[in-house]
């Protein structure tokens, strides 16, 4: 099919945005075209504000575009306007640096951030040309590749993709390309086939063609099994052990328009050691590893002059946990503060939380106050192995209020496993609380307290994927209860979610290879962005679901046994079943597991699997508190 690639001026003018596509932002890469051996579309599965706020890409693009040879460019999810215009005119999904279809390139490359973004894939590669299954592909298509945290269980998308990166991509990816160019030097031989088998022989790789799927005769998953001797039958993730040798980007691109993260964004660690038995990145990002604060002074002061941003965002799963925190916000605050130049702290815990380093960041910018308790109740926090008590919000909130602060966001999550409606309600009550105590620090009324309660859902490779997700109807009377008993009070305000996402989401969470064939069914019947709740239909998933001869509730709301395997247990990301499990009792047990950055090694094998260790810096800092620039 010979599809047009030209984005005409009265198509972009009738459009929402048309910044999004037209491409040449400030610190683009663009290579000639004769020091190209081999291009690699980095493709993200939704809109550009929302890919262009996404800094693995940005970290990968800037790497990928250092190779020789090897250009790196960047493919966003058309909103539903462009869509029909492109369909209509035959015009190809194409990169954004040089215009080529997604079927001209090398490699397309996706990134798995949440699981209902997989038919944006579908979508973008049918515009752009691709074959939507990997079998249909012939020796003139790109190979379509995977990676991100949702890669830990890819079997719902084996149909799609060729194969996928387990792990973290900086050094992975550029083996992957190198390979790419060497056999394309050779001339292809043997086809797709022979890459194939060149590229499975690197760690982290993972081919599904080569491997089958076995199930039960009660139809619950058996096993995957390799189909060659000389593949792994468990492949183990990749991960940088050394933050600070790794390249990080210093010019990343300046988009036109603003995006969703329109700042800096500075990775200070990777990985999270607390334990919260409910998080899938918690456990599949381990171990943690942190940058030193040289390292961050250096990048933060070639971020500045070169992207004119006046906020640097401090990145990481929990960055009040960064063993150098306090002397490098004083550090960089001191740096920039002339330049007006703020740094923010996107995720603060109530037991971390330092009011002195709040009231630092606030200096150059006010903004508010966001806690995450998760559970209102001290029995779920215990079950879910926060670690935290009301003591602690409390606490936190008290020295904010003292500060001046007269507003706070609580985040929460209901339908958690042992739940009953008094921990439900218990919600309410931590919020009132809340009020109460600005009450009791400055004699008045009014703090606006915000409650955000998000529907659980149950992830791999975190103790309660063996849990059966509550039905759509338990999610709805909760929030019902919860929303009938914060009417009570005033200034505060609940915001929750239509829960039907939550189902769909389960269902490809811990789905099996067979949820492939209902994916295809919702792309043709019309499925986008069902992340975005104006363009979700809970019918076309459930029609889909059906018309594929599955049930929903049996991946979604099926409690797991002790011994039933797992689809995704063949992509290691190095925590051992037996301390998941080990989780799952202790949280039945409300049995709290300690930090092991804190104490003792808790077990959970991952540093012992990957021969990678925790890395922090709080003996080599803490002691003098000062940090060089």
């Amino acid at each position: 099919m010979n599809l047009k690639k030209d984005l005409t001026i009265d198509i972009l003018s009738s459009v929402q945005k048309p910044a999004r596509y037209t491409g040449g932002e400030f610190a683009s890469i663009i290579k000639p075209a004769d020091e190209v051996e081999a291009t690699i579309a980095l493709a993200f599965p939704d809109v550009y504000e929302v890919g262009m706020s996404y800094l693995g890409f940005k970290i990968l693009y800037h790497l990928l575009n250092k190779e020789d040879g090897i250009a790196a460019e960047r493919v966003y999810a058309p909103w539903i306007d462009l869509e029909a215009k492109m369909r209509e005119r035959e015009i190809a999904l194409c990169t954004l640096e040089t215009k080529k279809a997604l079927s001209e390139c090398d490699v397309v490359g996706f990134t798995l951030q949440y699981e209902l973004s997989y038919t944006n894939i579908l979508n973008m590669l049918d515009l752009g040309g691709v074959p939507l299954l990997a079998k249909d592909r012939t020796d003139a298509d790109p190979f379509v590749i995977v990676g991100g945290p949702c890669v830990y269980n890819p079997e719902p998308l084996v149909d799609f993709f060729d194969f996928a990166v387990i792990g973290e991509g900086e050094e992975v990816l550029i083996e992957v390309m190198r390979c790419y160019k060497e056999w394309k030097r050779e001339g292809k031989p043997g086809g797709r086939q022979e890459f194939l088998q060149r590229v499975v022989k690197i760690k982290g790789i993972y081919v599904p063609s080569f491997y089958e799927a076995e199930y039960n005769e009660d139809g619950t998953f058996k096993a995957i099994k390799p189909l060659r001797e000389d593949i792994p039958a468990v492949i183990q993730k990749r991960v940088i052990e050394d933050m600070n040798s790794v390249d990080f980007p210093t010019s990343p691109i300046v988009p036109f328009g603003e995006i969703v993260h329109d700042r800096i964004m500075l990775e200070v660690f990777r990985g999270c050691s607390r334990g919260c038995r409910f998080c899938h990145a918690g456990m599949v990002y381990r171990p943690v590893r942190e940058r030193k604060p040289e390292v961050l002074m250096n990048l933060s002061r070639k971020l500045v002059d070169n992207t004119g941003y006046n906020e640097i965002s401090l990145v990481s799963l929990s960055s009040a946990d960064y063993s150098c925190l306090a002397p490098l916000v004083h550090k960089m605050i001191g740096e920039f503060k002339d330049e007006r130049v703020s740094v923010s702290l996107p995720s603060l815990r109530i037991d971390s939380f330092c009011v002195a380093i709040a009231k630092e960041v606030q200096a150059v910018r006010k903004s508010g106050l966001t806690f995450a308790p998760e559970a209102g109740s001290q029995k779920m926090r215990d079950v879910i192995n926060k670690g935290v008590t009301e003591e602690d919000l409390m606490n936190a909130v008290g020295a904010a209020f003292e500060s001046g602060w007269n507003s706070v966001k609580l985040y929460f999550m209901i339908g958690l496993p042992y739940e009953t409606d008094e921990d439900v309600l218990a919600i309410a009550d931590l919020a009132r609380k809340v009020q109460y105590k600005y009450f009791q620090i400055t004699g008045k009324r009014g703090c606006k307290v915000t409650v955000s309660a998000s529907s659980f859902v149950p992830k791999p490779y975190t103790a309660f994927q063996w849990f059966a997700q509550n039905d759509l109807e338990e999610i709805r009377r909760k929030q019902f209860l919860l929303k009938d008993e914060i009417k009570k009070y005033k200034n505060i305000t609940l915001n929750y979610h239509d829960a039907k996402t939550g189902t769909i989401e389960a269902v490809f969470a811990r789905g099996d290879r067979r949820v492939g064939k209902a994916l295809l069914l919702a792309w043709q019947k019309g499925a986008r962005f069902d992340g975005w709740s104006d363009c979700f239909s809970y019918e076309r998933w459930l029609e889909a679901i059906s018309d594929a001869g599955l049930d929903k509730d049996f991946y979604a709301a099926r409690e797991r046994g002790e011994q039933e395997a797992f689809p995704w247990e063949h992509i290691s990301p190095g925590v051992s079943r037996r301390f998941l499990w080990n989780e799952w009792r202790k949280a039945y047990a409300q049995q709290l597991t300690h930090d092991c950055r804190r104490t003792s090694c808790t077990g959970c094998g991952v540093c012992q699997a990957l021969g990678v260790k925790i890395v922090d810096y709080k003996d080599e800092y803490q002691n003098n508190g000062e940090v060089q620039a």
